[in-house]
């Protein structure tokens, strides 16, 4: 059972110390071949991975209720394959792993800690904060509202480019998909 409120109370900051472990790094790599193969999910709107992604987010999970995971990196690799499940919690959890796994210097975590909470209001029916998510509305792909108060020097923060690129990449999108 998934229980994010039980969850949040067990995470420590990683160990900077820590070495990395090499199945969660290996389970990273296979959501990422996924994502990037186009295995579609189980009728979630982005495609979590169907049956492989459960069961690596299955895996993550007990790796992590063992302690196992200890690392920058491995905050990190957890995070990128929670991100890519269905659930509000997934996303919420994945925020949190993604930003302490930032806060340890682990620099690729900033991009997806912004992704991870623009995914999760996305979810929640909430505007954005950096511009991450997109969406298809009618055949065409737009950017998730975002909030007017989130800065560029903020995005900056997190790795995420400026708005209008991320609007310029809406319409690069649809273009790509034969619909400009």
């Amino acid at each position: 059972m998934f229980s994010l409120p039980e969850i949040l109370a067990k995470l420590a900051d990683p160990d900077r110390e820590a070495p990395g472990d090499p199945e969660l790094r290996d389970l990273f790599d296979r959501d990422q071949d996924d994502r990037r193969d186009g295995v579609p999910g189980d009728g979630g709107e982005r495609g979590d991975g169907g049956e492989r992604g459960l069961a690596r987010r299955a895996r993550c999970m007990e790796k992590f209720a063992a302690g196992e995971v200890r690392s920058p990196g491995d905050y990190y690799h957890l995070a990128a394959v929670m991100q890519h499940g269905g659930l509000a919690e997934h996303y919420h959890l994945a925020f949190e792993l993604a930003r302490r796994a930032a806060d340890a210097g682990c620099r690729p975590a900033r991009r997806l800690a912004a992704s991870a909470l623009d995914r999760w209001l996305l979810q929640m029916g909430l505007p954005q904060r950096y511009g991450t998510q997109y969406v298809d509305i009618g055949g065409r792909w737009s950017l998730y509202r975002v909030d007017p108060v989130t800065t560029d020097a903020e995005r900056t923060v997190w790795d995420v480019p400026p708005l209008a690129e991320a609007l310029a990449q809406a319409e690069e999108m649809n273009h790509a998909d034969g619909l400009g």
